[in-house]
């Protein structure tokens, strides 16, 4: 998927002053769309079986909670999506963070799901239980639904770590917020390994694995930038203590 338009990169913030923010335009909307239809297209095309209802079922869940979920928070932030793109905000992204936003990126869907279907097209795993598959849908819906409900909920749901003081970039701590300090990250991890259930494959736990290891690292680095430049977030650190698992982590 693009890094711009992938559910779970963000920054921890909140609505502060008001100021004109373009519209997402056609383009971006058509670039947001296509990014979410490649992602079970690979699947479909790995597998080599059309008639594939596991990948149809997580096609459903992805195209329906990533659009679904931009559109919603376009609704109570209009221009969130051409912020997201926004070329200024890339430009002045954290050094690293141009490293492992396009690795995050990639990691939490390409991998995934080639080899996924690869897996399914060679039988490299063996059957999985159903309730395993559908415990594995449950997950990967809860972590969708947990990531696009942080993107409503932030105005500077950004996808690179940039703090935009400027445009009144302040500490958000509603909805998902009060429960973990990165939501979005957290949302998507789940997810991650509801796909290794929901599709059947053990293979799938080797590059699950490496977006997890990318995840927790990019989140200790967004955190400590967070903490040093964005008045408010060390006294919001104190309230919520944890970042993405409530009592471990």
């Amino acid at each position: 998927m693009l890094k711009a338009d992938l559910p779970g990169c963000y920054m921890t913030s909140k609505s502060g002053p008001e100021w004109p923010v373009p519209k997402g335009s056609l383009g971006q909307w058509i670039k947001l769309v296509l990014a979410y239809l490649l992602v079970p297209l690979l699947l479909l095309i790995c597998s080599g079986d059309p008639g594939w209802l596991q990948a149809w079922f997580f096609a459903v869940l992805i195209i329906g909670f990533g659009i679904g979920g931009r559109l919603w928070a376009e609704q109570r932030h209009p221009g969130l999506i051409a912020e997201r793109q926004s070329s200024e905000n890339l430009q002045n992204a954290k050094s690293w963070d141009k490293v492992l936003a396009p690795l995050l990126a990639v990691s939490i869907s390409y991998p995934m799901v080639i080899v996924a279907g690869l897996d399914h097209r060679h039988s490299w795993s063996p059957d999985f239980l159903p309730w395993l598959n559908l415990f594995g849908f449950m997950l990967i819906a809860l972590g969708y639904a947990f990531a696009a409900w942080a993107i409503e909920e932030n105005r500077f749901f950004y996808s690179v770590v940039v703090i935009r003081i400027d445009r009144g970039h302040v500490v958000c701590e509603s909805g998902p917020y009060r429960i973990v300090r990165h939501p979005g990250y957290a949302g998507n991890i789940i997810a991650l390994f509801g796909i290794v259930l929901a599709l059947g494959s053990l293979w799938t736990l080797l590059p699950a694995t490496v977006a997890l290891v990318v995840s927790v690292l990019r989140t200790a680095l967004e955190d400590r930038t967070l903490q040093e430049e964005l008045p408010g977030y060390r006294d919001y650190a104190l309230r919520v203590r944890y970042r993405l698992v409530p009592g471990l982590y």
